[in-house]
């Protein structure tokens, strides 16, 4: 069964933290680059981190040294650790796999899955 659960999304101010969770299907995690993506009102979802099996990371200009992508192999769990928050930051956070660890603009089309997203919203 396909499983990608996103939590720990909330309000908080600018330049607080969050740290986002994702539990996953081994069917999605397993041997899988895995990625956050984010989807702001009227913009198209994007990756703006992305971990591969072992632990190779790249970010999106926008979030890079501000947020922290980590995974656990042996529990299908992705993280996402979110510091010094701003309010373009806003958005619905998803995880999923990725095709490689490039970050940018995705077409939602080209994924046969994905979950409920957690929103993030920061105010200013």
């Amino acid at each position: 069964q396909v499983q990608l659960v996103e939590s720990g999304g909330g309000l908080v101010q600018t330049g607080g933290s969050l740290r986002l969770s994702c539990a996953a299907s081994g069917s999605i995690f397993n041997d899988n680059t895995m990625a956050w993506y984010r989807q702001a009102p009227g913009k198209q979802r994007e990756l703006i981190a992305a971990i591969t099996l072992y632990g190779h990371t790249n970010y999106a200009n926008s979030v890079k040294g501000r947020f922290t992508i980590s995974r656990d192999n042996s529990e299908n769990t992705l993280w996402l650790q979110m510091d010094n928050l701003k309010p373009e930051d806003t958005a619905i956070y998803y995880c999923n796999a990725a095709w490689s660890v490039a970050a940018g603009p995705v077409s939602t089309s080209e994924y046969d899955y994905w979950g409920q997203g957690t929103q993030v919203t920061v105010s200013a």
